[in-house]
């Protein structure tokens, strides 16, 4: 199993099989904001015997409202920013951006109000997410889902708002998400690491999300140097960036590491988790990214950033690229099996899209062909992979929303 031999850490964000439960919610116990009775609507029976069909309501729809659901805003929004960021010039390319950017503007608002109603519904059970051995790991989605929204709008949306209007709504969504970035990246971990969950055999890629979400600040904040004053604030945001692209850096290498260890020695686990797997490229092309846009960024030696977003972004997209073949590797021989669809499956697109900005941002900085073409196929896969997981998305989601009601919490 991914996390142990435990029951309570097989279950997976949104997964729609069967066998999904957790010890915490294994059996149907009542919660109090549902007022259920104490008697589970499985053992309940009519006069004559037979079980009644379960009535729903129409606020069971956000009963199940995680927080991984805003993986869907963050793979939509990545293939937004990864199309404007290109270094080749394809017609359609602008108009196709901008259609993708506004369907993650309105993901982005249905999520929200979604998880408004979810905690307004269910408070109780929306407090559990944190402390999920799973699901709490994905907080850091919520962030990076207004990060990547936010950065959309200045490069992508500012055809349709303005430059000001685009510049106004990037700053707040930076702010936001940026605080919230932080607050998940030292907030997550701690309750993880109190609750035991972080053991080397039941390593996963979704531990990298809470402690990426600071990278992508640094990466979205560059974009804004260029609209600052230059002086004491261009300085401050800079240095910034760059104290989160080391924090976060510093936090995601040695879990990169365990991941690596983890699937050595035990295996991916079960399948359900291969998924993330892919999340390890997140950090790989994010991390690249940030360095070359930061180096771009005028300021304060300036030549020098230059040179270090080169060499390390050649250094990060090779091992993105050596992971690359391997997380495509591990994907293939399970889904000769079977690989049920979650929601995790949207780390087949956000981390390949940072990979793209990665490679587009290291084409810019060298004027190296190579990059450009590189970027190109990536964004191919990418918007494969987009694709098929929205398509997917769309057609589970009634189950994903409103699994049947015997089943656990969790589900």
């Amino acid at each position: 199993m991914l996390m142990g031999a435990s029951r309570r850490n097989t279950y997976w964000p949104g997964h729609t099989g069967r066998h999904r439960r957790s010890v915490a919610t294994s059996t149907l116990t009542p919660d109090a904001e549902t007022r259920t009775p104490r008697r589970s609507l499985g053992e309940a029976r009519t006069i004559d015997g037979a079980r009644p069909t379960p009535r729903r309501r129409r606020s069971d729809v956000f009963t199940h409202i995680t927080p991984s659901w805003f993986a869907v805003v963050m793979g939509t929004g990545i293939v937004a920013t990864a199309a404007a960021a290109l270094p080749v010039q394809v017609p359609g390319r602008h108009g196709f951006a901008v259609a993708v950017w506004l369907l993650a503007v309105v993901l982005l608002v249905v999520v929200l109000a979604a998880t408004a109603a979810h905690w307004v519904l269910f408070p109780h059970r929306a407090r559990g997410h944190l402390a999920d051995p799973v699901i709490g790991h994905f907080y850091g989605a919520p962030p990076m889902a207004l990060l990547t929204v936010g950065a959309g709008t200045l490069v992508v949306g500012r055809s349709v708002v303005g430059l000001h209007t685009a510049l106004v709504v990037d700053v707040a969504m930076w702010t936001v998400g940026t605080a919230l970035g932080l607050a998940t990246a030292v907030v997550v971990p701690a309750v993880a690491h109190r609750r035991g969950t972080y053991a080397p055999h039941t390593a996963f890629g979704g531990w990298l999300m809470p402690v990426v979400a600071p990278m992508v600040s640094a990466t979205t904040g560059a974009l804004l140097l260029p609209h600052l004053r230059s002086g004491a604030h261009r300085e401050a945001m800079l240095l910034a960036c760059y104290a989160m692209f080391a924090a976060s850096l510093a936090a995601s290498a040695p879990l990169v590491v365990l991941v690596h260890r983890r699937l050595l020695r035990h295996g991916v686990g079960p399948a359900a988790a291969v998924p993330t797997v892919w999340i390890v490229l997140g950090p790989l092309g994010q991390s690249a990214t940030a360095v070359n846009v930061l180096g771009a960024a005028p300021g304060a030696h300036e030549h020098g950033r230059h040179v270090f977003g080169i060499v390390y972004g050649v250094v990060a997209i090779g091992c993105a690229l050596a992971w690359l073949v391997r997380a495509a590797a591990v994907t293939l021989r399970t889904a000769a099996d079977h690989v049920p669809f979650s929601l995790t499956w949207w780390g087949f697109t956000f981390p390949v899209g940072t990979c793209v900005t990665g490679a587009a941002a290291l084409a810019t900085s060298t004027g190296a062909a190579p990059f450009a073409v590189l970027a190109v196929a990536l964004f191919v896969v990418l918007l494969m992979a987009w694709a098929t997981v929205l398509v997917c998305t769309v057609h589970a989601a009634p189950t994903l929303l409103t699994p049947p009601v015997n089943q656990s919490v969790g589900s």
